[in-house]
């Protein structure tokens, strides 16, 4: 009894951002609630052998991807493959025409992205291979250290590097090709 209570004081602050990180691997609400109701309970059945005092949020995130991997992408009927070894080094504030100083004070990402909707930059998210895009959720929207993905997606932290990185060059094209179909960049500069 002294475990189920230790662990609900403990982990169940985490469960808001962990539905919505299942929200985000599984694009469905009914997958990602059962999602997360699977990592808690695989996440009480083993929290004796949770060591106390190290990152409990970094070890619910690792069952939480763990338990994706192994149930949610195996329903697939088949692997997606990935060809981003072609994907040039694009840049969205150049592409989008950004010489202006209307953004004084602004980074050129912020700059870039302000001319997508939330949806552009969510469809362009989803549209990355799971590996990648696991990575640059766990590194850009959870904010964890290469180390932390690297110990909860169970990869080298060299493939963490490497997958954040291509990822984020994947999304960029993916965002610099919506800019060209909805006309903001330039014939000439998207085929930089």
């Amino acid at each position: 009894m002294a475990d189920q209570q230790r662990f609900s004081e403990l982990a169940m602050e985490y469960m808001p951002a962990l539905y919505t990180a299942a929200m985000r691997m599984t694009r469905n609400s009914a997958d990602a609630e059962d999602l997360v109701q699977e990592t808690y309970l695989k996440a009480y059945r083993a929290f004796a052998s949770f060591e106390l005092g190290t990152n409990l949020k970094a070890w619910l995130y690792r069952i939480l991807t763990n338990t994706y991997i192994n149930t949610y992408r195996a329903k697939k009927r088949r692997p997606e493959i990935a060809d981003v070894e072609d994907v040039e080094e694009l840049y969205l504030y150049h592409h989008l025409g950004g010489d202006g100083f209307s953004g004084l004070g602004r980074s050129a990402e912020d700059e870039a992205l302000s001319h997508f909707t939330d949806i552009d930059v969510k469809d362009a998210i989803e549209s990355l291979p799971d590996a990648f895009r696991i990575a640059v959720l766990l590194a850009d929207v959870e904010g964890f250290s290469y180390k932390e993905i690297a110990e909860i997606t169970d990869v080298p932290i060299g493939t963490v590097m490497s997958r954040i990185h291509r990822g984020r060059r994947s999304l960029q094209k993916a965002l610099v090709d919506r800019g060209g179909r909805r006309g903001l960049i330039r014939a000439t500069e998207q085929a930089r």
